[in-house]
């Protein structure tokens, strides 16, 4: 069977157009498929001895996708979540590849048809008022930058917003006046606004 070169190529449109053209995916969303990728190219390339440059779609078969799976858990010690995550960009590029390479439909229903693996979910964790006031007045806010963290730590107990949501905040997201409060776009792409109380009004006008 002649092996199919488009690779390299049905990689790239991937990224291109139905990531970013089409589904206008998060760069967020966009950066953990580009890993989910990096790593399968370092592992072809090490199981296989060719460049990426010279691998076949046909290769990448469901055997040697459930290797590299395995791969994640046992040699780079990743949790089934995280092998969830990489199993999950792995699916929407064989959806994407089963449209336009029809001849690879009957691969790319063996490779789709590779299971989530089951974890326990553990109960949410929530700090106590004791661990959160330990935990923003740990920085020493006779320096600048001190009082910086203080003020993002504040921000975060009191809003819940995720470390990526906090760092990526602009001066133009926080409204200090009447009715204080902090905009941020979510996960999913989602705004939300979150009351600011006015002891984290004071540090942040500070």
């Amino acid at each position: 069977m002649k092996l199919s070169a488009g690779f390299p190529a049905l990689l790239q449109r991937f990224f291109t157009d139905r990531l970013i053209a089409q589904q206008g995916a998060s760069p967020h969303t966009v950066a953990g498929y580009r890993d989910t990728f990096r790593l399968l190219l370092q592992f072809a390339t090490d199981r296989l001895g060719r460049e990426p440059s010279a691998l076949c779609l046909e290769e990448l078969d469901a055997e040697f996708l459930e290797a590299f799976l395995e791969h994640l858990e046992h040699d780079r010690g990743n949790g089934p979540r995280t092998r969830n995550h990489r199993l999950s960009a792995l699916h929407g590029f064989f959806r994407y590849v089963a449209l336009a390479e029809p001849a690879l439909s009957m691969q790319c229903q063996r490779i789709l048809a590779i299971p989530a693996k089951r974890f326990a979910r553990g109960p949410v964790e929530f700090l106590t008022d004791e661990e959160a006031t330990a935990l923003v007045s740990a920085p020493n806010t006779r320096t600048w930058i001190g009082r910086r963290d203080r003020a993002l730590l504040l921000t975060a107990v009191q809003t819940g917003l995720r470390n990526s949501e906090l760092t990526s905040l602009c001066c133009q997201d926080v409204e200090l006046g009447v009715g204080a409060h902090v905009r941020c776009v979510g996960k999913g792409r989602k705004m939300r606004c979150t009351p600011l109380r006015p002891d984290v009004v004071t540090v942040l006008k500070g």
